[in-house]
C-alpha cells in the first residue's frame, strides 16, 4: 500500500505545525498579553515621563541543571523552555536592565571548578542579551550554599565569574537598587557577614547623607535621593505564606507551613537591620518558588513598603513560571507580572496534534483499503 506524496506532505505539515506552535508561537501568544505598567507622570518632579524611567525585568530561581541531577532529556527540555521564554520576553518587552535573584544554578555549591565554568557558559548562552541591556545577579543558596556551607572559595568563585558583589548599590536615573547576598546577613561576624555588614553600613551613610542626615564629613552623596529598592534571594522575615493570596502562591496546606528563619526567609533580626538602615520602598526576592505580595510596616507602623516574592522561572519547579516587569522613577514604581505558558497546556496541545496525526493516518489507511476492496467487486 503506497502513500501519496501529498499525504506525506500533510503529515509533515501537521508535525511541523505542532513543533512550531508548542516551541515558538505559544511563547509570543502568551507573553504578548502582559506589558509594562504605566507610572503616574505627574508624580515625578524631575523624572516625569516613562522615557526617563527605568524599565527592569526580574526573575529568580532558574535552577539550571548540572551533571548530577535530572535526566538528559529533562535538562535539554527545561533549558530550551527557559531560553525560548527569555528571548521572547526580550523581543517583546525590551527591558534596559535585568535582575536575576539567586539560585541561578541547581548544583553550584557541589560542582567542581571545571563544571562551574561550564555552568557559567551555559547561563550566558541561555540568557544572552544585547549589549545595551544590563544584567545583574545575586547569589542564592544553590549557587554558593547556605550560610554554614559557604567557603571563601565558593563565594569568590561565584562573585568573580558572575560579576556579583556581596553588597552592591546600582543607581539608574535616580533609582537606587541595592543587591544583597542573603546568606551574608547572619550577623554572626563570619568572613562574609562582617564585610557585608560594613559595606551595607557604608551604603546607609551615603543614603542618609544624601538626605542631609547625620555626620557627613568625607561621605559622598547621591545626585538625588530616593528610597532604595532591595533585591536579594531570600524573602524578608515572615511567619509563613499564609497571607499570600495570588493564584500562583503556594498551594494549601503548604501555604500554612511555618518558615524557619535563615532557611525559608531572612531572620527577624536581619530584616529589621536592613529595614532600619535602608528604609526601602520595595523589596524583591525569590527562594520560595511561589508568588507572594506583602505590605510591610516593620518597626514603623505609619510607613509601609511592598515586597514581592518572584515565582521560579523553571518549569521543573512550577507548571506556571512567571517573571516581573517594573517601571521605576525616583518618586514612584509600578510592577506587573508576566506569566509564561503552562506546561500542561503545551503537553495537551501536543496530545491534540498527536490525535490529529493518528486520525489522519487512520483515514489514509481506511481510504486505501476501500480502494483495494473495490478492485475485486
Amino acid at each position: 500500500m503506497r502513500i501519496r506524496r501529498s499525504e506525506v506532505l500533510r503529515l509533515v505539515a501537521l508535525v511541523a505545525a505542532a513543533f512550531f506552535y508548542c516551541e515558538f508561537l505559544i511563547y509570543y501568544l502568551v507573553l504578548i498579553q502582559c506589558g509594562w505598567p504605566s507610572i503616574n507622570k505627574a508624580a515625578s518632579h524631575i523624572y516625569s515621563t516613562n522615557d526617563e524611567a527605568v524599565y527592569a525585568m526580574f526573575l529568580a530561581d532558574t535552577h539550571l541543571l548540572g551533571k548530577r541531577n535530572g535526566h538528559w532529556f529533562d535538562k535539554l527540555r527545561r533549558e530550551w523552555q527557559m531560553h525560548r521564554a527569555f528571548q521572547t520576553a526580550l523581543t517583546l518587552h525590551q527591558p534596559e536592565v535585568i535582575f536575576v535573584l539567586g539560585d541561578i544554578f541547581d548544583e553550584g555549591l557541589w560542582c567542581s571548578g571545571l563544571e562551574f565554568n561550564e555552568y557559567v557558559e551555559q547561563f550566558y548562552s541561555l540568557f544572552a542579551i544585547p549589549k545595551h541591556v544590563k544584567l545583574y545577579v545575586v547569589s542564592g543558596n544553590h549557587d554558593v550554599g547556605f550560610h554554614y556551607k559557604i567557603t571563601p572559595y565558593l563565594s569568590d568563585r561565584f562573585s568573580s565569574q558572575m560579576k556579583s558583589k556581596t553588597i552592591e548599590m546600582i543607581t539608574m536615573k535616580g533609582n537606587h537598587f541595592i543587591l544583597i547576598n542573603s546568606m551574608a546577613m547572619e550577623r554572626d561576624g563570619c568572613f562574609l557577614c562582617a564585610s557585608a555588614e560594613n559595606a551595607l553600613l557604608n551604603i546607609t551613610s551615603i543614603l542618609r547623607c544624601s538626605r542631609g542626615v547625620g555626620n557627613c564629613h568625607n561621605v559622598k552623596t547621591l545626585e538625588r535621593y530616593s528610597r532604595p529598592i532591595l533585591l536579594q534571594h531570600f524573602p524578608l522575615y515572615r511567619i509563613s505564606d499564609e497571607m499570600c493570596t495570588e493564584s500562583d502562591a503556594a498551594p494549601l496546606p503548604e501555604r500554612l507551613n511555618r518558615f524557619r528563619e535563615r532557611w525559608e526567609c531572612l531572620s527577624r533580626e536581619s530584616t529589621e537591620f536592613l529595614v532600619d538602615n535602608l528604609q526601602p520602598r520595595l523589596a524583591l526576592g525569590g527562594h520560595t518558588h511561589h508568588s507572594c505580595f506583602i505590605q510591610h510596616n516593620i518597626n514603623k507602623p505609619d510607613e509601609t513598603f511592598s515586597e514581592y516574592s518572584i515565582p521560579s522561572f523553571s518549569w521543573r519547579n512550577r507548571n506556571d513560571p512567571s517573571f516581573l516587569l517594573g517601571v521605576f522613577s525616583p518618586d514612584e514604581f509600578k510592577i506587573s507580572k508576566c506569566r509564561m505558558p503552562k506546561e500542561n497546556t503545551v503537553i495537551l496541545t501536543y496530545v491534540i496534534f498527536a490525535i490529529l496525526i493518528i486520525a489522519y493516518i487512520g483515514y489514509i489507511i481506511r481510504k486505501r483499503f476501500k480502494m483495494k476492496y473495490r478492485k475485486y467487486f
